[in-house]
């Protein structure tokens, strides 16, 4: 077979597993049955309610709507509208519980709970702006001016590739976002490697080294001084480095996930090494960036180096089994589509994943908050979005080198290789998490789903050190930026680790306010003796190149 043609077969045969999971699908008589019979009632209930309120009649006056897409009084004050609004939500449940009852394999069936849900958001009359009587309102009021504002809206967003969800000109990188004070000191083609400016008269002589995800801009970390985890570590008496990803170009298409190991954390832990000239030292990975920091320790673990002094991995995958809703976009066809295409076998050689694509995934992931209500703010009524930094960092998004992603997608998401001692080989190492013997610090998210809380406390296992587990409450990034001063959310703490997650939440203490002060409490002790702060950043042989936050996070997509 020549070799062109293995990749394309191998699409092929894995497409046919696909159509043939579709073939097996039905939904049970009996449901269907119900299902058809729930709607047939409720629809003639909604109808002769509609006709009763044509006719006056002011006990048939609809209650209000509990969506708030439809939550006005334009939606109650129109019958039409009303009707629309409750027949669609009547739709909406029929079409959602007849995914609910196909029966098939797990992943198809999530595949078509998403698809369904997807339709039916994208299907609101609330995006219409004939079926939307707060727009059609607006339209009248301002004799079309909005209508005029919405086209220009829709016509900039055409040119940026994306629909705004907040007023980028507001926002600048080190102006009023990523503004804590600092030096990058060292760089390289893949990151810049910031220190931060001591906020106290002596610091723990152990430094700490943030890896943050390498698909998004590191200053997630450092919106704000009131938010900011960078600024509360350096608050707390560490000397404060972080890793800031740079955003491929096509220079850097060819990059691997080696690339990313050898020229990333790696580099970065040499780099503080010989600044502070400490051989051990602390370490923090978020997200993506805690699977590469694992990936890195594993590495010099197998080299007979113990660079971590202690581990913190926030919302981080290790062990792939469980990675919720992302799991529905993963499949051999959908990897090897990638490989071909973007990966180093690719026959146009390899690629660039774009950054606004994985913007876009991950923004449809929920797309009524992130996706529609900004096309009826900003298209249908002519409203600016107002400035939001969470959303002006979400939308500032990062291209990755296709070499480096596909290797991830195999052999993570598809293979689940990176937990199996000895499997990967990775920077010419057979690596093995359970080699790693720093303390390590695991936080989850409850309502996490990107990685679910579950499958981040299925790292546990896997790690041989000592080990603390804490839940956060609220989503992937909400839940770890919180800081203690606003008093919001909660935490569950729990000092046993059972095998389950189910288990240790069962016995776990809620508490009420950030996690945060827990894990300066417990990284403190591991921190080593205060010192001195240093007066100048960097050393002799590392020596500043310009301030923070450097150029490299600054650069678009």
């Amino acid at each position: 077979m020549p070799p062109a043609a293995a990749p394309v077969q191998a699409i092929g045969a894995a497409v046919g597993d696909i159509f043939k999971s579709m073939a097996g699908l039905n939904v049970p008589v009996q449901q269907l049955a119900q299902i058809q019979a729930d709607y047939l009632k409720s629809a003639t209930e909604l109808w002769n309610q509609s006709l009763h309120t044509l006719n006056g009649d002011a006990a048939a006056k609809p209650a209000p709507i509990a969506d708030r897409r439809f939550g006005s009084s334009e939606w109650l004050a129109n019958p039409a509208a009303a009707y629309t609004a409750q027949m669609y939500l009547l739709n909406a449940r029929a079409l959602t519980q007849l995914a609910d009852s196909v029966q098939g394999d797990a992943k198809t069936r999530a595949r078509i709970r998403f698809a369904v849900q997807q339709w039916v958001d994208m299907a609101s009359p609330s995006n219409f702006l004939a079926l939307n009587p707060d727009a059609l309102k607006k339209a009248m009021e301002t004799q079309g001016e909005s209508l005029t504002a919405g086209m220009q809206h829709l016509l900039e967003d055409l040119q940026k590739g994306h629909v705004s969800q907040t007023d980028e000109s507001v926002f600048e990188v080190g102006r009023n976002v990523a503004t804590t004070a600092g030096h990058v000191v060292f760089e390289n083609e893949l990151f810049q490697l910031i220190e931060y400016q001591p906020l106290t008269a002596k610091v723990h002589e152990r430094p700490m080294l943030f890896v943050p995800p390498c698909i998004n801009k590191y200053y997630i970390l450092d919106l704000q001084p009131d938010n900011s985890v960078i600024r509360y570590t350096v608050e707390q008496g560490h000397r404060t480095f972080v890793v800031s990803w740079r955003n491929p170009v096509e220079s850097l298409k060819h990059k691997t996930w080696d690339d990313y190991i050898e020229e990333g954390p790696i580099a970065a832990i040499r780099a503080v090494q010989g600044i502070t000239g400490q051989d051990s030292i602390n370490t923090l990975g978020f997200c993506v960036g805690g699977t590469i920091l694992a990936t890195a320790l594993a590495v010099l673990a197998a080299r007979g180096e113990q660079a971590a002094h202690s581990v913190t991995l926030l919302t981080t995958l290790l062990d792939f089994e469980s990675t919720g809703i992302l799991d529905i976009f993963i499949d051999e066809a959908s990897v090897k589509l990638r490989e071909m295409t973007l990966g180093p076998e690719a026959p146009g050689g390899p690629g660039l994943l774009k950054g606004q694509e994985l913007a876009t995934t991950f923004s449809f992931l929920r797309p009524n908050d992130l996706v529609w209500n900004y096309v009826v703010a900003n298209y249908l009524k002519g409203e600016a979005p107002p400035p939001f930094d969470l959303l002006y960092w979400n939308g500032d998004s990062t291209n990755l080198p296709g070499p480096m992603y596909c290797w991830y997608l195999r052999h993570t998401y598809l293979q689940n290789e990176l937990k199996q001692a000895g499997k990967l080989v990775v920077c010419g190492e057979k690596i093995d998490l359970g080699a790693i013997e720093a303390p390590v610090f695991i936080y989850g998210s409850r309502e996490d789903h990107i990685v679910p809380w579950t499958a981040a406390y299925a790292s546990v296992p896997l790690l041989k050190g000592e080990r603390q587990f804490v839940l956060g409450a609220s989503g992937h990034i909400a839940g770890v930026i919180n800081p203690p001063s606003k008093g919001k959310r909660s935490h569950w703490t729990n000092a046993r680790l059972p095998a389950t997650a189910e288990a240790w939440f069962a016995s776990a203490t809620e508490h009420p306010g950030s996690w945060w002060p827990v894990w300066a409490d417990w990284l403190k002790p591991k921190a080593g003796k205060l010192v001195n702060a240093p007066k100048t950043p960097g050393s002799p042989r590392f020596k500043p190149i310009e301030p923070a936050p450097g150029r490299y996070v600054k650069v678009k997509a």
